[in-house]
């Protein structure tokens, strides 16, 4: 991106923040009397987790994704036991669980029983955003932490191999447009996979024996590469070829190149109702105005705001893997 288009693109994002700002109670600045450092004890705990592993990036945004397609943004997604949401199979290889108890316990040093678990996750993906290139935003707070965590609760989550129409459905569910679906899966411009969630698409896919004809020649060779048929399912490759772990729109150009990783990604340009977004994601224009990075600061402000309680809703947790006693 063109360090001219930088201003408009900041522009942008606080206005696309601020048109989220007043849905369901939250607010930009809740705690800017109640607890003024919040938000700076988290971006620096962030951070600090960042430049020991900047794979927790990827992992706080996801989990941040997954806390709120599931019962709403409540932070239920925290919450530790054998039958919670936590443990629930989509969400085993979730990781940054420490970043948010550190962030926890610093803040309620400063500020006891002001400060919500859900709040901080929010906070602390939008962090993770930015410290891997990505764009910043104002996150609207005032979540309350939710009183249930179940398991069962977590079958709604997209999956990797839904069709166009359940992830749509699952998205319009909760209020969130196409637009918002392929904007949110362009989260995957980082962070990896294991191979046993994409290797069936290189071997034996389709009824004659071949590979899933949406992906590259090319591609198709550099995956079988890295996930032998007989391999390790549990070797991780990157979700954005050729992007690092940079925070770009590379994502989306891949999708066009049939480099998508993913099959459920893959069906993003494959499917007409979504190619044309995925399209608008790609080109010098886009890149220039900074399209992307723009839609995603508006449709994070709408996925956290998912759901939410506030007021005398839930609680705010004293630990976040735990309700209060």
């Amino acid at each position: 991106m063109g360090s001219g288009a930088v201003p408009l693109l900041f522009l942008l994002i606080a206005m696309a923040a601020a048109s989220g700002a007043l849905a369901q109670g939250t607010r930009v600045g809740f705690y800017r009397t109640s607890c003024p450092r919040a938000e700076a004890i988290v971006r620096s705990t962030v951070q600090t987790h960042y430049r020991a592993d900047p794979a927790v990036a990827p992992g706080l945004l996801r989990m941040h994704f997954h806390d709120c397609f599931v019962q709403g943004c409540d932070a239920s997604i925290l919450i530790a036991g054998p039958s919670t949401e936590r443990n629930a199979l989509p969400n085993l290889g979730l990781r940054g669980y420490d970043v948010i108890d550190d962030a926890k316990t610093q803040v309620e040093a400063a500020c006891p029983g002001i400060v919500s678990c859900a709040d901080i996750l929010a906070l602390a993906a939008r962090d993770s955003v930015v410290l891997a290139g990505g764009p910043s935003w104002d996150v609207p707070t005032g979540r309350r932490d939710g009183l249930v965590s179940s398991a069962t609760d977590a079958n709604n989550l997209p999956g990797f191999t839904d069709s166009m129409d359940v992830q749509k459905q699952k998205f319009s569910q909760l209020g969130l447009t196409t637009r918002d679906l392929v904007t949110l899966v362009g989260a995957h411009t980082i962070g990896t996979t294991q191979c046993q969630f994409f290797r069936y698409r290189l071997y034996n896919f389709t009824s004659d024996g071949g590979p899933d004809p949406t992906i590259s020649a090319s591609f198709l060779a550099q995956l079988r590469a890295l996930c032998p048929a007989d391999g390790d399912g549990t070797r991780r490759v990157t979700l954005d070829n050729g992007s690092g772990s940079n925070f770009d729109d590379n994502f989306f150009q891949n999708l066009e190149d049939g480099r998508g990783v993913l099959e459920s990604d893959q069906k993003l340009f494959s499917d007409p109702t979504t190619r044309r977004y995925v399209q608008g994601y790609t080109g010098l224009i886009a890149g220039l105005v900074g399209a992307f990075e723009t839609e995603f600061a508006r449709s994070m402000v709408r996925m956290s705001n998912i759901g939410v309680r506030t007021g005398s809703l839930g609680e705010i947790r004293r630990v976040c893997s735990a309700f209060n006693s």
